[in-house]
């Protein structure tokens, strides 16, 4: 297999050889470039305003006025900072004159390579497959939300309106596995602009229904410096459990580390890619960190230490109850397309990799046309259809098994938050700087990452107690309230 030195030389000969038309490629032989840091602070924006903003009114209320802000702003902080780090290693082994990188895993491969390689490409994968799982709970609990915010108007905000959310889940999987056997899912760019604004709908709109309910002046609710107080709304024990879980929630929202190269891969080269990407991380963290601290103060002031799990599903508001319909209906049309962008690198890695290991399976290589009304013609591969719909049916069922929306979300946010965005852009950045050892910033370097694994650690403890405890008063497969 050819080098990524070798592929550029070849990739460049070719635009030399038609004269002018090497003005139209860049130095790796691809079309070039024309990201600016507007549009890329606009990427990083659109990839990190989601269903993490849904929780952070709860998070805010488990951890109070002070604490709950601050770790907001702590968590920004050191997104931004490794993000800087991250920035330095898109061209190896030089930030500004050596090869292009254009995915994170081929950015720690060219840097680190061997078991750290492959330990983020696990870390990757365990990210991916628990964002399907909470997005498959997200998207369900938003329908069913629909359905109870109508029943809420008609009979009265006394009625219990039990539903299951298990039909719901059925419903949103059977779309991902339709979608799932579109062989070239990545071209269909318009579902993720749709998904994009369907986001920044549902996020708005809970906003803008926090501010109603604190201007109305009708709303008497209990905050305080600490949140939730022991011996009136929870145990000590419960109190500490609940803030480490919060801290993954918070860390759930900043989980985006991991597209930053392939943002920084649509950037123009001159000014020099790094310089321009931390421009814009500057200004889409700092967006972002604003719109969420709105989020979940203001949510906070509305909802008080009773905050529920999630703003706009938990039933806070019921009026305009058509307002909260559309709001949810944004959720689910935004989480069915953004569960395609989640689950196609773990399709991809399957199939590339059966395809590898058994070149000569025809059920594995074998591609048949069929005639699709309206479709057309389409390629239909045997496993890609049975693999690929086996996928969606165990997240679907997983999903049913724990329908926990912060549980979950506060540990996919511990999981993937510091080896992801903590430890690999600080160890690739000590190894492409060639810091030396023991020096003053390879030290703190070395410290801030172990402190983020400890806090990693205890959110990851704090998600899987609520975990626990919600599966004793939990049945599975039966209406919840």
């Amino acid at each position: 297999m050819a080098t990524a030195s070798e592929k550029n030389s070849m990739y460049i000969e070719t635009p030399e050889a038609f004269g002018d038309a090497g003005k139209n490629f860049d130095d790796d032989g691809r079309i070039k470039r024309t990201g600016t840091w507007i549009t890329a602070s606009a990427h990083i924006i659109t990839a990190v305003i989601g269903s993490g903003v849904l929780s952070l009114a709860w998070a805010i209320a488990q951890m109070g006025w002070i604490a709950g802000p601050a770790v907001l702003f702590a968590f920004s902080f050191i997104t931004y900072f490794t993000s800087t780090l991250l920035a330095d290693c898109y061209r190896t082994p030089d930030p500004v004159h050596g090869n292009r990188n254009y995915t994170y895993s081929h950015v720690v491969k060219a840097s680190l390579g061997g078991r750290k390689f492959q330990f983020c490409g696990l870390a990757q994968y365990i990210n991916l497959v628990g964002v399907t799982i909470g997005y498959t709970i997200t998207a369900s609990i938003s329908m069913v939300a629909v359905k109870r915010s109508n029943c809420f108007h008609k009979h009265g905000h006394e009625d219990k309106c039990y539903i299951s959310n298990n039909p719901f889940m059925i419903i949103f999987a059977c779309i991902q596995i339709v979608l799932s056997q579109i062989p070239n899912f990545h071209k269909l760019s318009w579902l993720s602009i749709v998904a994009a604004v369907m986001s920044f709908a549902y996020s708005s709109i809970g906003l803008g229904l926090s501010i109603a309910k604190v201007a109305g002046g009708s709303n008497h609710v209990r905050t305080s410096l600490t949140g939730v107080e022991v011996g009136v709304d929870v145990t000590a024990t419960e109190k500490v459990w609940r803030m480490f879980q919060a801290i993954g929630d918070i860390a759930f929202a900043y989980a985006f580390s991991n597209v930053l190269i392939e943002i920084q891969d649509t950037l123009k080269s001159s000014p020099p890619e790094n310089r321009v990407m931390k421009r814009a991380s500057l200004i889409g963290i700092l967006t972002t960190t604003l719109f969420y601290v709105l989020c979940g103060t203001l949510g906070y002031a509305a909802f008080g230490n009773d905050a529920p799990g999630n703003f706009l599903t938990g039933f806070g508001f019921y009026e305009p109850f058509w307002l909260i319909d559309f709001a949810n209906i944004c959720i689910a049309i935004h989480l069915i397309g953004a569960y395609q962008v989640f689950v196609q690198p773990i399709f991809g890695f399957v199939e590339n990799s059966s395809k590898s290991r058994w070149p000569e399976s025809k059920i594995i290589n074998t591609e048949h046309s069929l005639n699709v009304p309206v479709l057309g013609s389409l390629n239909v591969n045997l496993f890609r259809v049975l693999w690929r719909t086996t996928y969606v049916i165990i997240t679907a069922v997983v999903a049913m098994i724990f329908p926990f929306f912060n549980d979950f979300l506060g540990l996919i946010g511990s999981l993937s938050f510091w080896p992801l965005t903590v430890y690999f852009p600080i160890e690739m950045y000590i190894k492409q700087s060639k810091m030396e050892r023991f020096s003053f910033t390879w030290v703190w370097l070395k410290i801030l990452s172990w402190v983020c694994l400890i806090v990693s650690i205890i959110s990851a403890a704090g998600s899987i107690q609520g975990l626990a405890q919600d599966l004793k008063k939990y049945q599975p497969f039966k209406a919840q309230q």
